[in-house]
Parts: C-alpha cells; sequence; structure tokens
C-alpha cells in the first residue's frame, strides 16, 4: 500500500538520523495525531463559547478541551467527566461560601479547603478535586459571587470535555497501530532473549545467563508502554463510531497484553531456574535444551502476527501452527523428565525449570489466540 510504502521511506531516513535527534523525531511522530486533536479541540471550544454562546473571555473552555485530550491517550472521557465535576463543584462552593463570608486571603484558604474536602467526598480522583480547588480561587479573586461570569465558567468547562470527546471519537489516533507496535517490541524482545539464554544453557554459561536475567528484568518499562497503548485500543473502540466495526479485532488485539506480559514474567522465572542450574553444575537435559532452542522461532511468528495487516499473514491460526510445532519438543522434553523422575533420577531444579517452559508454552498459545483452557490441553501427555 502507498501508506506503508511512506511509512517505511520515512523510517529509513530517520534511521539515518543521529540517535538522539532520531529518537526526537520519532516521539514527535508518535505525537503528531494528539497534538492535532488538542489544536482542533481548542479552536472549536472557543469557537463555540465566545462566537455562539457570546461569553466573555471563555478561556476556560479551550483549556478544558487541551487538558482532557493531552497526550496520554488513554481515560480521555474518563478526564472530560472529571474536569467538568471539578469545575462545577468548585464554582458552586465558592459561590455559595464567598457570598456569604466575602473575599480576602483567609476567606480563599476557607473555600479551597471547603471545596477540595467536597471533592474528595464526592469522588475522590485527582483531577476532581484539583479542579474544584483552583476553580473556586477563581470564584473568590475574580468572579463576584452571584454573577453570571462564574456559571458561564461551568458552561465553558462542559463545552471544552464535550468538544474533546467530540473530537477524539471523529479524530481518533490510529488504536491498534501503536499497541501492535510496543507488543511487536515486547515479543522480539522476548525472541532474542530465548536464543541467547538456549546458547548460554547450552554452553553452561553461568555469567551469560545472569547478564539476560538482569536484562530481562529491565524490561517493565516496554510492558508499561505496551498496557497504555492496549487501553488506547479498547477506549477507541468504544467511543469511536470510526472504529465501530472493527471492535471485535481490536478486542482481539487487546487481549494479548496480558498473555504477553505472562510470557515475559515467565521467561524471567525460566532464567533465575536456568541460572541456578548452572550455577550447581547440573547439565540440562538435551531434550530441554532443544525445547528451549525452539522457542525463539515461536516468538518470532508472534511477532509477525502482531505486526500484520488485518487481513494479511501471518494469523493467528499460522501462529498457531507453529506453536504447536514447539509443543511437540516439548512432550519428549516432559516425558523423559518424568521417566527420570520415576527412576529416581533427575533433579528437581530442572522440573522446576520445565513447569516454568510449559506455562511459558501456554502464555504463547494465548497470544495467537487460544483459549486458556485449549492451550493447556495441547500440552497434555495423556
Amino acid at each position: 500500500m502507498a501508506i506503508d510504502r511512506i511509512r517505511a521511506a520515512s523510517s529509513r531516513l530517520i534511521d539515518r538520523l543521529p540517535v538522539t535527534l532520531a529518537t526526537r523525531v520519532r516521539r514527535l511522530g508518535l505525537s503528531l495525531v494528539p497534538i492535532l486533536q488538542c489544536a482542533i479541540a481548542a479552536g472549536l471550544a472557543w469557537f463555540i463559547a465566545a462566537d455562539l454562546l457570546h461569553h466573555a473571555a471563555p478561556f476556560f473552555a479551550p483549556i478544558s478541551a487541551v487538558v482532557s485530550l493531552g497526550l496520554v491517550l488513554t481515560k480521555r472521557w474518563r478526564r472530560s467527566i472529571e474536569l467538568i465535576c471539578g469545575v462545577l463543584i468548585g464554582i458552586l462552593i465558592g459561590d455559595l461560601v464567598i457570598a456569604q463570608i466575602g473575599s480576602g486571603a483567609w476567606q480563599i484558604t476557607v473555600v479551597v479547603v471547603v471545596a477540595m474536602a467536597v471533592a474528595v467526598v464526592a469522588d475522590g480522583a485527582p483531577m476532581v478535586t484539583t479542579q474544584a480547588g483552583t476553580s473556586a480561587v477563581l470564584v473568590a479573586t475574580l468572579l463576584p459571587p452571584g454573577e453570571a461570569a462564574g456559571y458561564e465558567r461551568a458552561v465553558d468547562a462542559m463545552i471544552g470535555g464535550a468538544v474533546a470527546l467530540l473530537i477524539g471519537a471523529l479524530v481518533p489516533v490510529n488504536p491498534a497501530r501503536r499497541a501492535r507496535r510496543n507488543a511487536a517490541v515486547v515479543l522480539a524482545t522476548l525472541r532474542d532473549f530465548s536464543g541467547d539464554l538456549a546458547v548460554a544453557l547450552r554452553a553452561s554459561d553461568e555469567a551469560a545467563v545472569a547478564v539476560i536475567l538482569d536484562r530481562a528484568r529491565g524490561t517493565q518499562g516496554q510492558i508499561d508502554r505496551m498496557y497504555v497503548d492496549m487501553g488506547v485500543v479498547r477506549e477507541v473502540g468504544m467511543i469511536s463510531p470510526l472504529y465501530w466495526a472493527e471492535r471485535r479485532r481490536l478486542e482481539r488485539i487487546g487481549a494479548t497484553a496480558e498473555p504477553i506480559d505472562n510470557c515475559m514474567r515467565n521467561f524471567r522465572i525460566v532464567t533465575r531456574r536456568a541460572l541456578g542450574l548452572t550455577q550447581r553444575g547440573v547439565r540440562v537435559e538435551r531434550s530441554v535444551l532443544d525445547l528451549m532452542a525452539a522457542l525463539p522461532d515461536g516468538f518470532e511468528i508472534l511477532r509477525a502476527m502482531m505486526l500484520a495487516p488485518p487481513t494479511g499473514t501471518p494469523d493467528g491460526a499460522d501462529a498457531a501452527r507453529v506453536l504447536r510445532t514447539i509443543v511437540r519438543c516439548a512432550r519428549p522434553a516432559l516425558q523423559e523428565t518424568r521417566a527420570l523422575l520415576a527412576g529416581g533420577g533427575g533433579d528437581v531444579s530442572e522440573v522446576a525449570l520445565l513447569v516454568e517452559l510449559r506455562s511459558l508454552l501456554v502464555d504463547m498459545l494465548m497470544v495467537a489466540g487460544l483459549k486458556r483452557e485449549s492451550a493447556i490441553a495441547q500440552l497434555r501427555l495423556d
């Protein structure tokens, strides 16, 4: 497709830049659509409040729109509602209290305490509480109680929040692209780590296994970014009419977050088990080593599946076929280990390693789209 070719050409051009500059350019590229959304929403909110409703200096309408949208793509609808609720609480409390006690330094203290306390009791969300306090300050300092300007501010807040939701729904960020890319990054990391671990364990290289474990423990940032963007997938699929027809596909993409996270968690445990074996000089059975050597192919097919277009390949069925081939490698390892234990041989730590590898394979099958029960059934020996 033309868009894909343009993206590929742009990516090649960015790759030629110095690393620091390339990182900044990519960050800007990821933020362009959210920035555009904020700009459109701010202008539209001001137009509605100033030109259509003739509010005097309705600065809070565009502010509310920008705060509600922001560059953080998750929970935008909640931010809009929290902002509106906070403003309404602040104006109501500010107007009632200032009308009774007048304006001044100690009056501001009182009105902020009361407004924020009411907000905490009513909801407790940070944005509700903050907006209640700032709105109460505005009433106590700039807007005489009882005048229309205070209520116009509340209307402006509702306009800004509503416009933010509208723009977020009609000019949405592509909900799947960033989420799929971040998931693919995690899967590529697992592919590389598992390949390195297979080599290190076959060579009984304790230092190499320790390095892999340390690197695996440093991947939480990748996982967190993936979860954030998976949340965007669900939210945009829910509120944007442009993506309602793709809701089932978006739900499937969002459902991969937890099993991918579990893959990384189980891989860390596998690596800890492997480190313990190498530290004690235990030689891992060949069948277990063969199973570990097959894991990179499984993570690679899952990575390719995440990046494939909606009707492209490989899809979940393709990934499941590759993973079933790897599962067939697991069965001899399970059988041999069971036989060794029955005969009084084997190593308990190696059994624990194999158990974690089995859990890892179950998670990989779930990323491919299998239900947990079906994934577990693939690894049964009987």
